[in-house]
């Protein structure tokens, strides 16, 4: 056993120091960024913010509200072939351009994902998702893909420390996901005690990295578009958003109206390794786990178009207050000073 004694840092923890700009108004901040990815060698243009691949998040109905705004959606991977051959049917060439498949890394998953790509070649992103990415089986399964799909763009995760982004990445990942137990409808830390500050983490992921020419993606934790802001402050080079795109028009599930307050609205929204995803997709918790997400009732919101303009206008609005004309400058630009009462009196320079 050991303990590490250097001090880790959460969303919370930290705010922006203000720097001086010359930019005279948020219009002049440009949010979309160029990619040439490490493996894959593909380049990608638009706004690194992502719908999570939860089944509530990450849905078609999500993806065609997105790219109106140059977003990008982590299409869920319950999503059957035939339900792939539907959205297929009215899908022109370019607009695969914003979207993931997402896979887990059964025989079966492999079988499934093999059978979308050949139906739909211009598909140019795989998210390879599971929630502990420090398996031997899941290294060698993003091997096995990119053996398979040498062109492709991979995202895979999730970890939250450098040794194993790296690990990832020299396994022929493009993009690692970095998050262990931030988001909103997360129990792992409660279930199991294992996580690790997402500030922190992508930080140090994102240096581990960047140092390989690979990429990053924060994923989980943001509960607001300064924590968006955060996590780009930070180095990350996307962010995925899980909550926060929750309770919306374009989010899965029935609307639900209050009994006692037929004025107030909810949708149901949960994580995917909670009791109410596995009972849908697996028929019950298995004997020899437990479940590590919460089902919640969130607010319901109407068109995500109001939710994604506020988050985008916050980030735009951060960039101006750190002096960042573009979204790539902002982790150069970014001084965080640390808010918690411990930490008072230091800040971290990027």
């Amino acid at each position: 056993m050991r303990i590490e004694q250097d001090i880790k840092l959460d969303f919370k923890d930290v705010l922006f120091r203000p720097k001086r700009s010359t930019l005279k108004s948020r219009s002049e901040v440009e949010l979309r960024r160029t990619f040439t990815f490490r493996n894959s060698g593909v380049s990608w243009t638009g706004v690194p913010i992502m719908a999570a691949n939860m089944d509530t998040i990450g849905t078609f109905e999500m993806f065609n509200a997105l790219r109106q705004f140059d977003m990008f959606t982590c299409i869920h991977k319950h999503y059957s072939i035939e339900d792939w051959g539907k959205f297929n049917e009215s899908r022109q060439k370019n607009d695969y351009q914003h979207l993931a498949i997402s896979t887990g890394i059964s025989d079966k998953d492999l079988d499934r994902i093999g059978i979308i790509i050949e139906k739909t070649p211009d598909l140019k992103f795989i998210c390879i998702d599971v929630a502990n990415g420090y398996s031997q089986h899941f290294v060698d399964f993003v091997r096995k893909i990119r053996d398979k799909y040498p062109s492709k763009i991979i995202i895979a995760g999730n970890v939250v420390t450098g040794e194993m982004t790296e690990e990832l990445i020299m396994s022929g990942a493009d993009i690692v996901k970095v998050g262990i137990g931030p988001g909103s409808v997360c129990t792992t830390r409660i279930k199991t005690g294992v996580g690790y500050p997402q500030l922190s983490a992508i930080v140090e992921c994102s240096d581990a990295a960047h140092g390989l020419g690979g990429h990053i993606i924060s994923d989980g934790g943001c509960t607001c578009p300064g924590d968006v802001s955060k996590a780009f402050g930070a180095g990350a080079d996307f962010v995925m958003l899980g909550g926060m795109l929750a309770g919306h028009d374009e989010s899965a599930g029935e609307i639900i109206v209050d009994e006692n307050n037929p004025e107030k609205k909810y949708k149901c929204f949960y994580g995917m390794s909670s009791d109410t995803a596995m009972k849908k997709y697996a028929g019950g918790v298995a004997e020899y786990r437990a479940s590590e997400g919460r089902t919640v009732k969130t607010e319901y919101r109407g068109s995500v178009r109001n939710t994604v303009q506020e988050i985008l206008g916050g980030l735009r609005s951060t960039c101006t207050y750190v002096g960042a004309r573009t979204l790539k400058e902002i982790s150069k630009r970014t001084t965080f000073v640390r808010v918690t009462q411990q930490f008072n009196s230091s800040m971290i320079e990027k």
